[in-house]
């Protein structure tokens, strides 16, 4: 059984490789937050992700460094449309804050869930280049850009 999302389209384009290993330095911050209880990989990840989801992603150090690896392997590129992981990394922003909020207004049993999720969808896009992120998009898509666009036509 065949299953499409339906996910932004950008003109740009990113390697999946590269995709797939910012998932998984994603998990290791998140792991380093969860055992240590130190605040900073997530603050650190909420600037990283907040560079992948506008215009400043050449200067993300998670991609550089996924970057640098693929290139170090001599992996062949698997280029993809980057909609979908902009998309995505707009949707870590928000978990990347809501985790630091819960933390910091010492929320923690909240922050643990927050990170919990948010490290189950890096682990998801990681190991089997599953977007979580893609299947929300209809819906966001739909309260935002959808109502919008019929408003315009009436």
């Amino acid at each position: 059984m065949k299953i499409a999302a339906f996910c932004p389209i950008s003109n740009r384009k990113i390697d999946e490789h590269v995709a797939r290993l910012n998932g998984a330095f994603t998990i290791l911050f998140l792991a380093v937050f969860l055992f240590t209880g130190n605040i900073l990989p997530v603050i650190f990840l909420l600037a990283d992700f907040t560079l992948r989801s506008g215009i400043y992603s050449r200067f993300s150090p998670l991609a550089l460094l996924s970057k640098q690896i693929v290139k170090t392997f001599s992996l062949k590129p698997v280029l993809i449309n980057a909609g979908p992981k902009i998309f995505a990394a707009r949707i870590g922003v928000v978990f990347n804050i809501a985790i630091i909020a819960s933390y910091l207004t010492g929320l923690n049993n909240l922050a643990l869930i927050f990170t919990g999720i948010f490290g189950t969808c890096a682990f998801l896009e990681s190991v089997f280049g599953y977007c979580v992120a893609c299947q929300f998009y209809p819906f966001v898509y739909k309260l935002s850009y959808h109502s919008k666009i019929q408003k315009l036509k009436i």
